[in-house]
């Protein structure tokens, strides 16, 4: 009888024992960091919204299962992770963005936007990436680009709306005032678009940044032609100065970290010189 009943003892030892274990484990379950910041400063809950066009790769792109791939991806992700906030991305144009922000359909642009005086009093930007722009040529070059001068009388396609289009049309006047003739530029809906125009040869060369020209050449698809023309600094956008400042925030913890730097070195993109990141620019009146 002793014995029965020490067994049952120790059976409800052991059912006790492992409902308390199974309590600690729901307790020692990760939660979800607390929000560093809420509406009215985000247009979500919960949710850093950012605007993105993935058609620059290794940048931003979508991969063969349609899954947002990039350093600018895993910056925005690690960013809204460090505010205990999800990361949400809206696809859009370029030509959208500015638009969209002042509308509040998205809280950041994180697409490489690159600072301008006339930008930086529509929205807070906040530096981060160093890039220049390049020309691509067609596979192996055979126009043999080697310099703007090379372009004159050419076809050059873009995306609408960014830098790239208004440095290409810098390029163009830059020829006709050295008495050569001017660009035909074709503006497109995106990158994509401009690159399969170059693809089709409905186009002589196309406008990108040095890291998707590289990528570009690497990958076999196009010969980068001419790089390291305008170089000039990228940035995310905000409407809502709290989440910028909060944005910067946890820009320098990456810093610090060394998130940032192993990052960037990884993807071979060039750091924004100094220490730490801040607003540049007075931002809307």
């Amino acid at each position: 009888m002793k014995k029965i009943e020490t067994l049952k003892l120790n059976r409800r030892a052991a059912l006790l024992g492992a409902g308390a274990g199974m309590a600690a484990a729901a307790f020692a379950r990760p939660v979800r960091a607390q929000a560093k910041i809420a509406p009215p400063n985000l247009i979500k809950a919960n949710t850093l919204v950012m605007s993105i066009n993935p058609t620059l790769p290794p940048l931003q792109f979508v991969d063969d299962r349609g899954q947002l791939q990039g350093m600018r991806v895993e910056l925005g992700n690690e960013v809204a992770k460090r505010l205990g906030l999800t990361p949400e991305y809206v696809r859009i144009e370029f030509s959208a963005m500015i638009p969209g922000l002042a509308a509040k359909r998205w809280d950041m642009i994180n697409t490489g936007i690159f600072f301008t005086e006339e930008r930086s009093k529509l929205m807070y930007m906040v530096p981060y990436e160093q890039a220049a722009v390049s020309f691509l040529a067609a596979r192996g070059n055979p126009l043999s680009i080697s310099k703007i001068q090379d372009l004159a009388g050419r076809r050059v396609s873009v995306e609408l709306g960014g830098i790239e289009e208004r440095r290409t049309r810098e390029v163009s006047d830059i020829l006709v005032k050295e008495g050569l003739r001017p660009l035909t530029v074709l503006t497109f809906n995106n990158f994509a678009e401009a690159f399969q125009a170059l693809r089709a040869g409905q186009s002589d060369a196309a406008t990108s940044i040095d890291a998707t020209a590289m990528f570009m050449q690497q990958r076999g698809d196009f010969t980068r032609a001419i790089s390291g023309v305008f170089p000039q600094t990228a940035c995310f956008a905000f409407a809502n100065k709290a989440l910028a400042e909060a944005v910067v925030g946890a820009l320098n913890d990456t810093k610090r970290d060394g998130f940032y730097d192993q990052l960037f070195d990884r993807y071979g993109v060039l750091k924004i010189d100094g220490s730490s990141f801040k607003i540049d620019g007075p931002g809307p009146a």
